[in-house]
């Protein structure tokens, strides 16, 4: 058996990851398995998940990052729109499956400590992380300390209404952030693209049109695809000015699984958010930039907190 380490879990809306992490934020061991569809299901591929990871390394605490509501003490999953928990004393129940130490923290925030203890924002006790993945995730950092707000959901910008009457989301709501400037809003707007666009050249198809396929082949310069980004690239750029506006941060990072193509659209959203903000042109800029852990800092940040259980 190896030195005592810690295992974070990323439950986001497809895949559950676990991830064994050192104290240096390194993940030593990972596996991945697709999210059951029932909450028996989820239980039990949790325990395997551990079970399995237990085989070969010393775990003395498990971190869960969760896509979904949290009560303020982090022990309570209130809502958890692509999972099957609802009002779920998760941190009793998961200690009485695992036999182990549990943490739950927003999967948002627990990338937000990855960076903020191993990666783009060490050193940046005043940010916001805005992520992008088949969601939108966002963490604000004050005074080197997550805010929840006064019932442990803030901030959720995926979920402001920017288009009344607009695109369902699963949340209940219809018109949402996220399904304008997510990875699954990609694949949206493709679709819709291709109907109102049929003579433009592309490679996308209706059947075809994915999220990563659309970043690719903006990549290689189809015509379609490019026009996607240009479209997800405003409407990142209109989500960071009102991150500005509300919240007045130093620095904001770009996380999720999106941001591995930031290079196709981040400077034309710098650019729209240094247009829409208030006082545009009168006023300083935070820094915009990427997150250094990748799809990875969910894990490494909730192993982390997960350690303070020690």
């Amino acid at each position: 058996m190896s030195t005592t380490v810690t295992v974070g879990f990323d439950i986001g809306g497809t895949n559950m990851r676990a991830g064994v992490v050192n104290d240096r934020g390194e993940i030593i061991h990972a596996l991945a398995v697709p999210v059951p569809d029932s909450a028996e299901g989820l239980e039990q591929g949790i325990a395997d998940l551990v079970a399995s990871l237990g085989r070969e390394h010393s775990i003395g605490a498990v971190g869960f990052a969760i896509a979904g509501f949290l009560d303020p003490k982090c022990e309570v999953v209130r809502f958890a729109p692509h999972l099957p928990w609802r009002d779920y004393p998760a941190k009793r129940k998961l200690e009485e499956l695992l036999q182990l130490p549990v943490r739950l923290e927003h999967d948002a925030n627990s990338a937000a400590w990855g960076e903020f203890r191993f990666g783009a924002a060490q050193g940046n006790p005043n940010w916001v992380l805005f992520a992008l993945g088949t969601g939108i995730g966002a963490t604000l950092m004050h005074e080197g300390e997550i805010y929840r707000g006064a019932f442990g959901t803030a901030p959720e910008f995926g979920h402001l209404t920017v288009v009344p009457g607009g695109r369902e989301c699963a949340c209940g709501k219809s018109g949402c952030l996220e399904r304008y400037c997510s990875g699954s809003a990609l694949e949206e707007t493709a679709r819709e693209m291709l109907v109102a666009h049929p003579d433009v050249a592309t490679a996308l198809r209706v059947d075809d049109c994915s999220g990563k396929r659309v970043m690719r082949l903006a990549g290689l310069g189809d015509a379609l695809a490019l026009m996607v980004v240009e479209d997800f690239a405003c409407w990142l750029g209109s989500a960071l000015s009102m991150v500005c506006d509300v919240l007045d941060p130093g620095a904001i990072v770009i996380g999720g699984g999106v941001s591995g193509a930031a290079d196709l659209y981040l400077d034309r959203a710098k650019m729209v958010m240094a247009q829409r903000i208030v006082g545009a042109g009168f006023r300083p800029l935070p820094t915009v930039s990427c997150a250094q852990l990748g799809g990875d800092a969910g894990m490494i940040g909730v192993a982390d907190l997960a350690r303070k259980l020690l």
